[in-house]
């Protein structure tokens, strides 16, 4: 008797045992090897089929046979090799006012100097999504200085300019770049972000450095678009020449709108500098009227701060209102090289410069703002 109850035990608990570890490979999933699936065919004592549980490496047949001499015969592709360029175009009247109703028709392209023919026209007013770029380095935004109370004055005062939907980030940059705030609505956020802008670290101003890694991160995105530059020009110690500063922001596509500062210190100051001080402000105010100009953006020098208001308007006309205009190009290569754009207004009919009056009659002087060329893409390999 005893015998037997001490069997009962051991075959219980071996049952026991073999229960439990059933439990754990079935949390475990299926225990597989490397050349097994885990969706192979299951053994099935019931099936007809003979080779039923036999896994025999068969692989499920395709109707899609594959041309072993032409691979890509039967292959469904899609693409295109046509290229197409977006101009953003705006036609400033003398006092910096948007011109609106032009026809499609008063608009010419010409690509090195070929004309284009315009595929696709709009216009309209759109939110716009600015990175303000402020340049903030003690080298001359020292701390309750007339350069520190210029970058704030420009800064706060462009701020008040915008609307509720436009989106706006901050970046302010002395030895390297840094992101404030990232792209919000939220006005707050802004502010917040303005009020770190009070005691500059570092002298340097590596100008070309910031601006090209504002572009690039901005170059993606899609809609209205630009950045606002508050900076002197002075570029100190960029990883970046000038050269290739000036072709990323060629290559871009992001308008620059550059304010020049200390230009009323530099007047008074003028008689005390060297010549060699006085070159190098001259290279940074025509660094800044390049990058703007060949972005299509535009660039400012002001000298007092009752300038700010009107610039800030005239920024606001060229950015939220525009034509748009893409054409493909009749040259089609891929072969990487800068090709230059130049936008007209002309009369269709004699193809001579278009003449622009006011209500009264009277020509108004224009001036058309537009990118100045771009890099044709490379082959893909």
């Amino acid at each position: 008797m005893v015998v037997v109850m001490k069997a009962v035990r051991l075959l219980a608990l071996v049952l026991l045992s073999s229960g439990a570890l059933a439990l754990l490979m079935r949390a475990q999933g299926p225990v597989t090897t490397g050349s097994e699936t885990v969706a192979k065919k299951k053994n099935s004592s019931s099936s007809s089929d003979p080779d039923a549980g036999k896994n025999t490496g068969a692989t499920i047949p395709s109707e899609f046979k594959v041309n072993k001499n032409n691979p890509q015969q039967g292959t469904a592709t899609f693409h295109t090799d046509a290229l197409t360029v977006a101009v953003d175009v705006a036609v400033l009247d003398s006092n910096g006012h948007f011109i609106p109703k032009i026809p499609q028709g008063n608009f010419r392209i010409l690509e090195d100097n070929q004309p284009q023919k315009i595929t696709g026209f709009s216009m309209g007013e759109a939110p716009m999504t600015i990175t303000m770029v402020i340049e903030f380095s003690n080298r001359f935004e020292s701390f309750y200085s007339a350069a520190w109370f210029q970058v704030l004055n420009a800064s706060y005062g462009f701020l008040q300019t915008l609307k509720p939907e436009d989106y706006v980030a901050v970046v302010a940059y002395d030895l390297r770049p840094e992101i404030l705030s990232d792209f919000s609505t939220n006005r707050q956020d802004t502010y917040e972000a303005m009020q770190r802008l009070r005691v500059a670290g570092f002298s340097e101003a590596n100008l070309y450095d910031a601006l090209t890694d504002t572009v690039t991160r901005m170059q993606d995105i899609e809609g209205r678009k630009a950045v606002l530059l508050l900076s002197s020009g002075i570029d100190t110690f960029s990883k970046i020449t000038y050269d290739k500063a000036r072709r990323i922001v060629q290559d871009a596509g992001v308008p620059v709108y550059a304010i020049g500062l200390m230009q009323a210190i530099r007047i008074i100051a003028d008689p005390y500098m060297g010549s060699i001080q006085r070159m190098d402000f001259l290279q940074a105010d025509n660094a800044m009227r390049t990058f703007a100009k060949e972005s299509g953006g535009m660039a400012f020098f002001p000298r007092f701060y009752g300038e700010m208001p009107q610039i800030f308007a005239q920024i606001s006309q060229a950015m939220r209102n525009q034509y748009v205009l893409s054409y493909q190009p009749t040259n089609q290569e891929r072969d990487g090289k800068y090709r230059k754009i130049k936008v007209e207004l002309i009369n269709p009919e004699t193809n001579e410069p278009l003449r622009v009056v006011d209500q009264k009659g009277k020509p108004i002087k224009y001036q058309i703002i537009a990118k100045t060329g771009y890099t044709a893409p490379r082959p893909v390999e």
